[in-house]
């Protein structure tokens, strides 16, 4: 589907964790895309399972041989599966200040904004971002709105647009275009769907040949996210697999156990338009690996150790620490 352009997800909940980091190398450029990984607190009433931290180990070590090839790190958010934090805390995020170090030491890293179109907890950890992972940066640069040019790569940053629907308490995030020659890949993460119309026509207007992007959270429908949004960011991914060729749907979308059923229509219009709806995993050619959508099925069926279940129920402090037995 593209030529020049390589593209290769290294996280994502069908590769068993929270995240959409990507890495993507042009004749240019190699981009390391949004380098956070992340495990659900809670899920069904369980902690992360023996198996999840096992894939973000994996995960892990996936986006460091990444970064050690980059020349850019980029930030579309700073949520912990989008960007990773310098403190230690094993039990969630998986890292430490080396951890971050290991990532963004000597890179171009181009970040959201945390001084505009930002909530509270963003701004914090962008800021703090700026003073312990940032500060190893060859350079870091705010990227809201701007373009870069790398021999012919163009990478394209989108204005804020809305972590899903209109004035979330969410916030914004960037999308981002890569061009080289005729060929787009555009990279939406947690635009959900988007639930929000002025997204998709950014996205429709950018007409790329491989779109990556997160969908709704179906896990949290009429819970945290009104059914409407949730129906609106269904159907707006009907629209965009009816317009762009190659689609990497994950995400939020992909942590519902039933997913796929609850978003059939969106493959028939795929089927329809002879165009391609992937998964990370199904993109890499492998095997689905989700686990958070299964965790309480993952408890019942592959008991973890004693010893993990006594790790299990150290106070989060302690926990994060001190990495788990598994």
């Amino acid at each position: 589907m593209l030529k020049h352009i390589k593209v290769q997800p290294l996280a994502a909940e069908s590769l068993g964790v929270r995240s959409m980091s990507t890495f993507i190398e042009t004749p240019n450029i190699r981009v390391l895309l949004d380098a956070g990984v992340s495990l659900a607190p809670n899920r069904f009433g369980f902690q992360p399972h023996p198996l999840e931290y096992k894939a973000i180990i994996e995960a892990r070590k996936r986006i460091k041989e990444a970064a050690e090839k980059a020349d850019i790190v980029t930030i579309s958010h700073y949520h912990f599966d989008h960007h990773t934090p310098s403190y230690t805390d094993w039990c969630y995020n998986w890292t430490n200040e080396e951890t971050a170090r290991e990532i963004y030491q000597d890179k171009f890293v181009l970040a959201k904004s945390y001084k505009s179109k930002i909530n509270f907890n963003q701004r914090r950890r962008g800021w703090m971002f700026t003073k312990t992972g940032g500060k190893y940066a060859k350079k870091l640069e705010f990227a809201d709105g701007k373009k870069f040019k790398f021999g012919e790569t163009t990478i394209k940053f989108s204005e804020p647009v809305f972590h899903g629907s209109e004035n979330t308490a969410l916030g914004w995030v960037l999308m981002m275009l890569i061009e080289y020659e005729d060929e787009k890949v555009l990279f939406a993460p947690d635009v959900q769907g988007p639930m929000y119309d002025k997204t998709l026509k950014m996205i429709l207007a950018a007409k790329p040949q491989l779109l990556i992007i997160g969908g709704p959270p179906l896990y949290l429908a009429d819970f945290r996210v009104k059914k409407e949004n949730i129906n609106l960011g269904i159907r707006n991914l009907e629209i965009l697999a009816e317009k762009i060729p190659n689609m990497i749907l994950e995400h939020h979308l992909l942590r519902d156990e039933k997913w796929k059923e609850k978003v059939k229509s969106v493959f028939e219009k795929a089927r329809q338009n002879h165009h391609n709806v992937f998964t990370a995993a199904e993109y890499m050619k492998q095997e689905n690996n989700f686990l958070e959508s299964i965790r309480d099925k993952l408890y019942q069926n592959f008991p973890p150790r004693n010893e993990f279940e006594k790790w299990s129920k150290l106070p989060v402090k302690e926990r994060k620490v001190s990495p788990p037995p598994i």
